[in-house]
């Protein structure tokens, strides 16, 4: 598969006819989606990407205002039934050593970030289904609302479920539901998945999941072999077009057991590159939806010790530090490199907030930080 280097990496704007940078710039920022596709492309491929980052990080400021949210991030399961073929926990994969993190477990990790200041919590794990699962995670819900109620948000990411499933859910305390897309390019979702796994029914669930009244987030993966910079700027206009309240998304970063590591492209690009592009999508995505919560990708770290940070600086308002006990970190392995495998959660909060300090920012302790555009468009 041909990779983005090949023909994307930093070429030159158009002229004659197109408009110029600084002129998107203003455009997008006097008013939300006002960019065309074409126009998205032409603001992540501005040779230097300076002026994009610090007009988002201006957009952010003014719209979402100051300070970056804190999800508590506990990975509770790396069970899957699905088999990605960039993912390191596919279902395929016998490496991983599986586990699922009981009740109590979870229970506690969720105290935690609560007394801990985070203001909400991720629950994330590999996809599942059956009433089993189900059940377990409608039981996590009630208990976390009986113990905290709206004092802790709670968003899930558990995957393409029903809508009987995502209504149980929601019912029982969650309210935020991040279900990646991972691109908008039906073809290059094709690639990258086995013959079972479906764009479409993928797309239902968000769909759904907004139709319920769930804040409702969504994400894709960039420097992907084979993706253009065109693919990227239609990957924010999906975004736009479905009506999107958070967005999470993070540069591809291959893994060495999984299918794709050894496809043409995969590891074309280097970690600079990957990380550059992730940040540009961070910028062009709040320029283009103003009000959304977009999140600093723990892959951004991986790809640089401050590249969390940077993501802030390039108009993100949301950090994930992770708080899944520790041993279980290494085990829910998407990708290589992941930072803080050896971090103790009181360590990660720290640190977290003395980067953020240096960057000028500070944290929105004991706020849910529900996204202004779900209040706004309901």
């Amino acid at each position: 598969m041909r990779g983005m280097l090949e023909k994307d990496a930093n070429p030159p704007l158009g002229d004659g006819g197109d408009a110029t940078a600084r002129e998107l710039l203003a455009k997008a920022m006097e008013r939300p989606r006002a960019l065309s596709t074409r126009e998205l492309a032409t603001l992540l491929r501005m040779p230097d990407p300076k002026p994009l980052f610090e007009a988002a990080r201006s957009l952010r400021r003014s719209v979402v205002g100051g300070g970056v949210a804190l999800r508590g991030l506990v990975e509770i399961s790396n069970i899957c039934e699905k088999n990605c073929y960039y993912c390191g926990i596919r279902r395929d994969n016998r490496n991983p050593k599986r586990y699922s993190m009981d009740a109590g477990e979870i229970l506690a990790a969720a105290g935690w970030a609560h007394e801990a200041g985070y203001g909400s919590i991720v629950i994330q794990g590999g996809e599942r289904r059956g009433e089993a699962w189900t059940g377990f995670i409608e039981g996590i819900l009630r208990e976390i609302h009986t113990a905290f109620g709206d004092k802790l948000g709670v968003t899930i990411s558990l995957g393409e479920q029903t809508e009987e499933t995502y209504a149980r859910w929601l019912e029982a305390g969650a309210h935020r539901y991040l279900l990646r897309i991972e691109t908008s390019n039906q073809s290059l979702y094709a690639k990258l998945h086995p013959g079972d796994h479906s764009w479409e029914k993928r797309l239902n669930c968000l769909r759904t999941l907004k139709r319920l009244g769930y804040q409702t987030g969504s994400g894709v993966m960039c420097a992907l072999p084979g993706q253009t910079i065109e693919d990227l700027a239609e990957d924010i206009a999906f975004f736009a077009a479905e009506d999107l309240d958070m967005i999470g998304m993070g540069p591809y970063i291959p893994h060495a057991e999984t299918p794709m590591a050894g496809w043409s492209g995969a590891g074309e690009l280097g970690a600079a590159r990957r990380l550059d592009l992730g940040l540009r999508m961070i910028a062009a995505t709040r320029l283009h939806l103003h009000d959304v919560n977009i999140a600093a990708a723990t892959a951004l770290q991986a790809l640089a010790p401050d590249g969390r940070e940077r993501g802030v600086l390039a108009g993100a308002n949301v950090i994930m530090p992770n708080v899944t006990p520790r041993r279980y970190r290494a085990e829910y392995d998407l990708y290589e490199g992941k930072p803080c495998l050896g971090e103790e959660a009181a360590q990660c909060r720290g640190c977290l907030e003395r980067r953020l300090a240096g960057i000028g920012e500070k944290i929105l302790w004991n706020r849910r930080n529900d996204p202004l555009h779900a209040r706004c468009s309901r």
